[in-house]
């Protein structure tokens, strides 16, 4: 399965953050919005994403006078980035390997979507139940 099914079911809504919005409004929106990361955008160039994990050692080193610091300083600023025409397999191989939960997906350098090691796991379910019936289905044919 390609990255760009996934984008087709779940849809290319990204939320994002501005570089200047403070740690206490970054937390507001993930929590607002239910997610765990958001892109962090300038001038329509993806320059960092900040997750929850972000938030949580922005206050753990610098307590809470972090909240009212730009996200810019606490956000991971050395994004990796998804292709539309990557697999689940390779997206799930990367993520584990570097231990992130949130890839955004860029074509010709556009953010297009975003996608989470939740997303890739239950696409990659999906697809082993589907091996699985058809298997199941040409047992009892044959």
């Amino acid at each position: 399965m390609l990255v760009s099914q996934i984008l087709k079911t779940k849809g290319d809504l990204v939320f994002t953050a501005a570089p200047s919005e403070t740690i206490s409004a970054v937390a507001a929106l993930l929590h607002a919005r239910r997610v765990g990361a958001l892109v962090v955008l300038e001038a329509e160039e993806v320059v960092g994403i900040v997750s929850e994990r972000d938030v949580v050692r922005a206050l753990a080193a610098d307590g809470p006078g972090a909240l009212s610091t730009p996200v810019s300083r606490y956000m991971t600023k050395d994004v990796l980035f998804a292709e539309p025409g990557e697999t689940v397999d390779s997206l799930l191989t990367r993520m584990t390997d570097r231990r992130i939960r949130h890839l955004p997906v860029c074509k010709a350098s556009r953010l297009v979507g975003l996608v989470s090691i939740g997303d890739l796991v239950k696409a990659k379910i999906s697809e082993v139940e589907a091996e699985a019936d058809g298997l199941k289905a040409y047992i009892a044919a044959s």
